[in-house]
């Protein structure tokens, strides 16, 4: 199994021997990549300008992105059941979807004219919004939209639109009604109607597949994992808002109450925090927004750095898949 490591300059694949994780190769020299997907003998990499794919884990690259207007991508994601049937996030906000591996793109024009129609925006560049997460369970299929709310897809990608909890105006909801600023969003593996979703302004839950959601911990968070033999277990990357005072928490009663998850790392982090947490076998590995990359053994939540020598993280994922 190789470890793959989506950079602010280039893709770095890994592999584990009894000393720990070592890179053993670097592809995609000078791009920027925002994510990447492995699936069926193929990896996909988003960088900010278009898709690629190599065959060969990762010692070559061909560009994959036909038919994709829009080249920021924020986040990719495959379907677990389908197969060659991938998605992508774009910034602006947009959703393409592939039938083929990933060799050719789609957009689904319902989320353009939703951010037109809302207003959807980033605080941070003039693009209007981004979608940076996809959660999928058979033909339910849930998306992140920075600042826009959550989209949902009821006929396996197709057609899209708004969660009927999640407003779609990029200004604080009321409850019953999701926080705009949507970072992630993540599904329990029982039951596609358990949605879990880290925003700005706080972390969230909805039991009714994002008809009304309630807000478990008020925070500034990115960053969820939830146990898939237990929803009530969750693992959560919160902050006092952007960057600032970020921690690792874990709740065991789902969502009641929180205890702190940091391990011996010196916590809270004063100007950074967890941007994703992915598994990866029996570890948990946590992506930082300073770009560094944390690994723990589940049954410990012992953290330490890993691969310190690469710098500039956005995200990881191993060979197999796993995301």
């Amino acid at each position: 199994m190789d470890l793959l490591l989506a950079t602010s300059s280039g893709l770095s694949v890994c592999q584990h021997d009894e000393t720990g994780w070592h890179p053993v190769r670097q592809g995609l020299n000078g791009l920027y990549v925002t994510s990447v997907i492995a699936c069926e003998g193929a990896i996909l990499a988003g960088t900010r300008d278009g898709i690629y794919r190599s065959e060969d884990m990762g010692t070559t690259w061909q560009e994959s992105s036909e038919g994709l207007s829009t080249r920021h991508i924020r986040w990719l994601a495959y379907h677990p059941n389908i197969s060659d049937f991938e998605f992508a996030g774009t910034e602006p906000a947009g959703i393409f979807t592939s039938r083929d591996g990933g060799i050719s793109w789609r957009e689904c024009p319902e989320v353009p004219e939703l951010r037109r129609r809302f207003g959807w925006y980033l605080p941070y560049s003039p693009e209007s919004g981004c979608v940076r997460g996809f959660a999928l369970q058979a033909d339910r299929i849930y998306a992140a939209v920075e600042v826009g709310g959550v989209l949902v897809s009821q006929d396996g990608g197709e057609s899209w639109e708004l969660a009927p909890g999640s407003r779609g105006e990029p200004h604080s909801a009321p409850p019953p009604f999701i926080h705009p600023d949507v970072h992630s969003i993540a599904l329990h593996s029982t039951s596609a109607d358990m949605v879990f979703a880290p925003t700005g302004g706080g972390f969230y839950r909805s039991w009714d597949s994002g008809t009304t959601w309630t807000q478990l911990y008020h925070c500034y968070c990115r960053a969820v994992w939830i146990h898939s033999d237990d929803p009530n277990h969750i693992i959560l990357g919160p902050a006092d808002s952007v960057d600032r005072n970020g921690r690792i928490e874990q709740s065991l009663d789902g969502g009641r109450s929180w205890q702190p998850a940091s391990g011996d790392l010196e916590v809270p982090w004063g100007r950074y925090m967890v941007e994703r947490f992915t598994l990866v076998g029996a570890e948990l590995m946590a992506v930082l927004s300073n770009g560094s990359l944390l690994s723990a053994e589940l049954e410990t939540l012992s953290w330490s750095q890993i691969l310190p020598e690469i710098h500039g993280i956005n995200a990881v994922i191993s060979s197999t898949g796993n995301s």
